[in-house]
């Protein structure tokens, strides 16, 4: 058997996004010979096009920014916010959780990665017992031109090439609105040509992460092979103890794994036939390319069990224009004021404010009885003009050419152009404009938290999230359930052993990120719900990688 291996590693990571890069580093990092799987041609998966944002309750940072929290107020949170969510988020998987957060921080800070705060970021569900502000972070804007030719190998050309950070967001999206957002702006601006006067080549929020990360990977000396995607398994005795790849010449490549795979390798966003099953739509996804599932299908194969298939990080998404292109994954826009969502029907049917999985998750359940993919979000004309739109920036013409974007002088005319009846989308409007003057939401409680409120506009009392929409010409944007991803795939211990049908580990096999079923359950708790635990359970599972190193027979 021996003759037949191509190579010989300690650990094979499988993924090159936060997930498989903070285990490939802490596997270097403990002296195993590590090596890094990448299916497509570029590395940093779907981390690289993200917001980049981790949700780290009670990480060192708070400590210092005098904003007090403790590992049981965020575990107590954690149970109210996530609930029973079954095996997937046990409380042995969210304890882990939990106290790695500290751990984590410090050992990739030791390495070099630049911490900073998200703090005027709330808690998704901030009322909620634990519930606080200031539980993200993210990373310090990177220079690109510090990885060298291997920054043309990654995804960045699909992100923002500017030193973008989490609460740069919420306040440029109102910049020429308020003067909160204008000095933000201005903030922006000038880091940016900072970078530029300095000769650097600055890279923010998801970029700035997946960046900082690689950089450790690359001065420990581990290899990463790119267009090289796992195949399968290869088990012996009931443990794992290689796998097959494809070269990228379409060759076999036999690697024998002496302590352990990591699956990191995303989920099964793009994989079609796999959302209709599961989900019972296409998918309207903003994950990388390469998120087909495949890892989840061969760890499957051998007897890894699978939980949470059915679900995703769900959000409210603008079509693309383009019958090839990529959804628009939609924050902001439905949360400030002077605009609402309505289904096909003209009504509206949840808090448009609220976080944007438990949208995604009204606009599923409402299309179970009202048809309500696609819904309709309804602008005044002053949220246009107030109020910048990352989600519109294809082009109001190429939206409208599409049927995607429409625009008419009256509500009236605008509900015959979305084929709805004109009183029944005027009696929601004007239910909605007393709502607005009353400055609360009677219906669905929108801007009752400080979550709901984080986008909307101080500027707008009595409720910053509620403003009329009596001023025309009024525009319709046409909104489908997005997706950052899929939140479904094999069932982890608190060690990132993947489990087998019995619930028993699988030897020497691993699994991180979203080719798991997350720690989140069904919700999701705080910015930076996908990566923090991504890069948590990475950790772990290096972690417990090592310790079958020293000691083979140990589980």
């Amino acid at each position: 058997m021996a003759e037949a291996w191509d190579m010989d590693v300690d650990v094979l990571v499988v993924g090159s996004g936060a997930s498989g890069l903070s285990a490939a580093i802490k596997a270097a990092d403990g002296g195993l010979r590590t090596t890094v799987l990448e299916a497509t041609e570029k590395w940093g998966g779907t981390t690289n096009l993200s917001g980049g944002g981790l949700w780290m309750p009670n990480n060192p940072l708070m400590a210092k920014l005098g904003l007090p929290d403790s590992a049981g107020e965020a575990l107590s949170y954690m149970d109210a916010a996530i609930g029973d969510a079954g095996p997937a988020s046990s409380p042995e998987r969210r304890q882990a959780f939990v106290s790695t957060v500290p751990e984590v921080y410090r050992f990739l800070e030791g390495h070099g990665v630049r911490w900073t705060a998200a703090k005027d970021y709330p808690d998704y569900y901030p009322d909620l017992p634990g519930g606080k502000i200031g539980r993200g972070i993210e990373v310090e804007p990177f220079d690109a031109k510090l990885l060298g030719e291997w920054f043309r190998e990654s995804r960045s050309d699909e992100s923002v090439p500017a030193p973008l950070k989490t609460d740069d967001v919420w306040l440029l999206a109102r910049s020429w609105s308020t003067w909160a957002g204008f000095v933000r702006g201005a903030r922006f601006v000038f880091r940016t040509l900072g970078g530029l006067v300095r000769g650097k080549r600055l890279y923010g929020i998801g970029s700035a992460l997946v960046m900082s990360l690689m950089a450790i990977v690359r001065r420990q000396g581990t290899e990463v092979l790119l267009s090289t995607p796992l195949r399968s398994l290869v088990v012996e005795d009931g443990a794992v103890v290689g796998a097959e790849a494809t070269r990228p010449d379409g060759s076999p490549l036999r690697i024998r794994v002496h302590d352990g795979v990591v699956l990191a390798a995303g989920g099964f966003a793009h994989n079609t036939e796999w959302r209709r099953k599961h989900h019972g739509i296409p998918g309207y996804s903003s994950a990388a390319a390469g998120d087909l599932g495949s890892a989840i299908e061969i760890a499957s194969s051998i007897g890894a069990d699978l939980a949470l298939m059915d679900d995703a990080w769900w959000g409210a998404a603008v079509p693309s224009a383009d019958p090839d292109g990529k959804a628009m994954f939609m924050v902001q826009e439905r949360s400030m004021p002077f605009g609402i969502v309505v289904d096909s029907a003209g009504d509206r049917y949840t808090n448009e404010s609220a976080s944007y999985i438990d949208f995604g998750h009204a606009m599923l359940e409402r299309n179970e009885t009202v048809p309500a993919i696609p819904s309709w979000l309804i602008l005044d004309a002053r949220h246009r003009r107030r109020y910048f739109s990352p989600s519109l920036l294809v082009g109001p013409k190429k939206l409208r050419e599409a049927g995607i974007m429409r625009k008419a002088g009256t509500i009236e005319e605008l509900a015959g152009l979305l084929e709805m009846s004109p009183e029944r989308l005027r009696s929601t409007v004007d239910r909605f404009n007393g709502f607005a003057r009353a400055g609360e939401d009677l219906d669905f409680g929108r801007g009752r938290t400080a979550y709901d409120r984080y986008y909307g506009d101080p500027r707008v009392r009595p409720n910053p999230n509620l403003g009329t929409i009596d001023k025309g010409p009024f525009t319709a944007v046409q909104l489908v359930p997005g997706d950052l991803g899929t939140k479904g795939g094999l069932l982890t211990d608190a060690d990132a052993r993947v489990l087998d049908m019995s619930g028993s580990p699988i030897p020497g096999l691993y699994a991180a990120g979203n080719t798991t079923a997350s720690v989140m359950g069904r919700t999701y708790p705080g910015p930076g719900s996908t990566i923090a635990p991504a890069v948590v359970f990475g950790y772990r599972a290096a972690q417990h990688a090592a310790s079958r190193h020293s000691a083979p027979v140990s589980e």
